[in-house]
């Protein structure tokens, strides 16, 4: 086996494994381990959109912009991929995976059209299979589907995102009527950033704090006809248009405001509350606050597409950077091949390969992700335990994947120098579509702070109840766990083992199982210190409490980051048993290490404090990090190959060949010259001739 890191910068990299003296992944079972449970599906979501009238097309005004999309959302409808979790009754397969696994795919034609597919089918659509009951999928289900009748999603409000339990808008029962008052009593209470909103909803599923016999039982959902045929807003509703984004500007959100809106009783989706013609409230889960998060928890869908999308956009954007870093030439080797490609440079392939093996791990992580939510919404693991595991999920995994994703993309953008910039080449454009991810469907650091708020409630049930033994034997652990990190005995220990070479020092302490055992030790010892400090706020009043709480609200984020990035090193080790072929296995593993020691440099800072690695061995994991990336640079061109994706998804001409042909065509040019006997001397050989 060729060892990678001994070569000498001036000496021409192979592009590929199969140059090299290397094992080789196979791309195509590689591929169908990324593409997951739902692999299919994908594939034939991908052939769809080879189409190029699914394409996005840059230049356009916004308003083109839109009607294309919105066009496109008629095309999905006559390809029959409109509605799929739906009932059979009303059009769908009644498959919830395969909706999603297919919708995230959208993305590679357009951001736009995925989110506004979205919008219709997966947030207006969805509130009214998820939350209302049969009455009302006999009503409009059909029509949503088929696209008669685009809707909003009207939840969000212009002064209330994340926390949704406190919106503005009101519906309040009049007992006389049989209907809800529809209301928005202040600016703030605007629904707003809406897709459908400003041009093509005539609908909306409503969030809205329900009020009956002057009791406000909560935020519940309703139904509310927007605008007519002619798409003029109907008595009472109102509403404006948000403009020009940041990116998705092929989706037309607006904002929306009712004044005294009145629906029959019978548009509250009422699957999980509901009001008689008394006026009188009933629901099946008395406690409040467990009714507002299973209703919540019944749209967690958007997190799980999002997670998905994120993915494969950057995946998207490794794709065009890494092939144009293995053809692009720049500066002069000193060897006969004359200047280098970008990957013969150290500092290129370690901004780019850490990067494949991140969006690796989130893609064996979204299966995992994925198929627990086609468990519990098919109804064959649909447990209260179970929806829980499933929203903490969601909220753990979307933040770390739109976050990559931004950082990523501009990582492959700038890898790309010019060309990088240039909109033909798609990666200002997916930055820009991509970067409202980070807070769609909950603001990413809000999201992470649930996580941790389950990470310390199930840290509490350890010792709920616990008799004096059982907390003892946790305080001696406790101080254990401490001393042996913190009084040097770990590091001891690592300094004999240490002192040979840096490949050996990794070997003994730093490979899989050490690995797993470092993340995990981190997750568990930040949640235990947390909760440690937080312990007081029971004693506390509710203002103290709430300054406690405030005081270590970074680090309870901090450990549900920590957490979420075990569970996909986690998922990317499951995932390699999906793989047979030995070779690709083990390429597979080091892209896997690779990911588990960068979260592990990311942090040295905490390790070393806490007495967990050796300065010896802490300095050990960049170097190895730059070993593995050597090791991997054979490989790169493979790995972003195996997604599959063809030059009909990808569409960036600097990724097409077109950079080879350029660099052969220069080289041929500069090799006839010099055969030709008249190319110019340099100055330079003139110096060296009269020296």
């Amino acid at each position: 086996m060729v060892d990678t890191a001994v070569r000498p910068v001036s000496t021409p990299e192979p592009e590929r494994a199969s140059h090299a003296a290397e094992p080789r992944i196979d791309q195509a079972a590689v591929g169908a381990a990324l593409l997951g449970t739902w692999a299919d599906v994908r594939r034939q979501a991908r052939q769809m959109i080879k189409d190029s009238a699914f394409w996005k097309v840059d230049g356009l005004t916004i308003h083109d912009h839109r009607e294309r999309v919105f066009g496109q959302l008629q095309l999905l409808v006559d390809a029959g991929v409109s509605g799929v979790a739906y009932p059979t009754e009303y059009g769908g397969r009644a498959d919830n995976g395969a909706n999603i696994a297919g919708f995230e795919e959208l993305v590679l034609a357009d951001p736009s059209l995925q989110i506004k597919a979205g919008v219709q089918w997966g947030l207006f659509g969805a509130a009214i299979q998820q939350l209302g009951t049969k009455k009302h999928h006999d009503l409009w289900l059909d029509d949503v589907r088929e696209l008669k009748l685009p809707g909003a999603f009207a939840m969000t409000e212009t002064g209330h995102g994340s926390d949704v339990a406190a919106i503005g808008t009101t519906a309040t029962y009049d007992v006389e009527t049989a209907e809800f008052v529809i209301h928005t009593p202040f600016r703030g209470a605007w629904k707003d950033y809406l897709g459908n909103a400003a041009v093509h909803g005539r609908a909306a599923t409503v969030f809205a704090q329900l009020i009956t016999g002057g009791v406000n039982y909560g935020v519940h959902c309703f139904f509310v006809p927007i605008r007519d045929e002619a798409g003029a807003f109907l008595p009472g509703v109102g509403g404006e248009d948000d403009g020009v984004k940041g990116g998705l500007n092929g989706i037309d959100n607006g904002r929306l405001h009712f004044d005294q809106v009145r629906v029959p009783r019978e548009n509250l989706l009422n699957r999980y509350g509901d009001v008689a013609a008394d006026g009188t409230y009933s629901s099946d889960i008395p406690s409040p606050g467990r009714r507002f998060f299973t209703m919540l928890g019944a749209l967690v869908q958007g997190r799980i597409s999002l997670d998905g999308a994120a993915t494969t956009g950057t995946a998207l954007a490794l794709k065009i950077a890494v092939t144009y870093a293995n053809q692009r030439r720049q500066f002069d080797g000193g060897t006969p091949e004359g200047e280098l490609t970008l990957f013969d440079y150290g500092k290129h392939r370690r901004r780019l390969i850490p990067r494949i093996a991140t969006v690796y791990a989130q893609a064996f992580a979204h299966d995992e992700f994925l198929k627990k939510f086609d468990g519990v919404f098919s109804g064959r693991t649909d447990t209260p335990q179970e929806r829980e595991d499933l929203e903490t999920l969601a909220a753990a995994l979307k933040p770390l994947s739109t976050w990559n994703a931004l950082e990523t993309i501009q990582e492959a953008r700038e890898a790309c120098g010019g060309a990088g910039f240039l909109a033909e080449n798609r990666l200002v454009g997916l930055h820009a579509d991509l970067d409202v991810y980070v807070t769609f469907e909950g603001d990413n650091n809000i999201l992470l702070q649930l996580v941790g708020k389950r990470l310390l409630t199930d840290f509490a049930t350890q010792f709920k109840g616990a008799d004096a033994a059982k907390l003892a034997r946790y305080a001696v652990g406790q101080v254990a766990g401490r001393a042996f990190h913190g009084a040097g005995l770990r590091q001891i220990g690592q300094a004999f083992v240490d002192a040979g070479s840096t490949a050996r020092s990794v070997e003994y302490g730093l490979r899989g199982e050490r690995q797993h055992e470092l993340l995990a030790g981190r997750v568990q010892q930040m949640v235990t210190d947390v909760a440690t400090r937080l312990r007081p706020a029971a004693k506390l009043d509710a203002t103290a409490a709430a300054e406690l709480f405030s005081d270590n609200q970074a680090d309870l984020i901090a450990a549900a980051r920590a957490h979420a990035e075990l569970l996909q090193w986690e998922a990317f080790t499951d995932g390699l048993a999906l793989i047979d072929d030995e070779d690709s296995r083990q390429v597979l593993t080091w892209l896997r290490d690779l990911f588990g020691l960068q979260l592990i440099e990311k942090n040295l800072a905490w390790y070393l404090i806490h007495g967990r690695l050796s300065t010896h061995r802490a300095a050990s994991v960049s170097k190895y990090i730059d070993r593995l990336c050597a090791r991997l640079r054979h490989h790169a061109q493979d790995l972003v190959d195996a997604w599959g994706f063809e030059p009909e998804h990808v569409r960036a001409p600097i990724a097409s060949g077109a950079e080879r042909a350029r660099q052969d065509e220069a080289r041929a040019y500069y090799r006839d010259l010099a055969a030709s006997g008249v190319a110019p001397v340099t100055e330079k050989s003139l110096g060296k001739k009269k020296r």
